[in-house]
């Protein structure tokens, strides 16, 4: 999961999911009302496994290994806060976000310019189009570098052309993102 991929799934939570094996166990159970079956077959793993991994004996309690960890996470992050999140995507969507990032911007423009790029710190709003564009592409399984070019064009318009008001034919590359934060609302 790449910086924007990141950004994007911390702009639409509230509040952070449960960082610890344990806490996410614990929210797992409780969203399939305690039974340890069903947790078994979302991880893929056994229901014994499970029942290790939640038992209050201290001699009995087994913990997850890494993958299983990753695993726990991926399905907490599936089923965290699932009608916030749907209404954080439709107001971005329909109101827009802010943008921001430091990351390497080069330009393309005509001759006599400085078009090296350079890192930069931008905070920039944006119009609901690009979030519907994202969100879409991040639906369609677009990777890090599609959502960066995305990114690319919205911000060249919007910071580097001043919305079409200057600077015309001004081409931008986006990358070396370091951080990629979204404030929707």
């Amino acid at each position: 999961m790449g910086q924007i991929e990141r950004g994007l799934e911390r702009a639409l939570r509230t509040r952070p999911i449960p960082s610890s094996a344990e806490a996410r166990l614990r929210f797992l159970l409780t969203t399939h009302r305690g039974s340890t079956r069903r947790v078994a077959t979302v991880l893929g793993v056994s229901q014994r496994t499970v029942q290790r991994w939640v038992t209050k004996k201290s001699g009995a309690r087994r913990p997850p290994g890494p993958l299983q960890v990753r695993a726990i996470e991926e399905a907490v992050l599936a089923r965290w806060q699932p009608r916030i999140r749907a209404r954080r995507r439709a107001q971005a969507e329909a109101e827009g976000f802010v943008f921001h990032t430091r990351a390497r911007f080069g330009l393309a423009a005509p001759a006599g310019s400085s078009d090296d790029p350079r890192v930069r710190w931008i905070t920039q709003a944006l119009p609901g189009e690009v979030a519907r564009e994202l969100f879409a592409a991040r639906d369609a399984g677009a990777g890090e570098q599609q959502q960066t070019v995305i990114l690319a064009r919205a911000l060249g318009h919007a910071y580097f052309r001043e919305w079409g008001r200057r600077a015309h034919g001004l081409q931008v590359s986006f990358s070396d993102v370091d951080f990629a934060d979204f404030s929707i609302g």
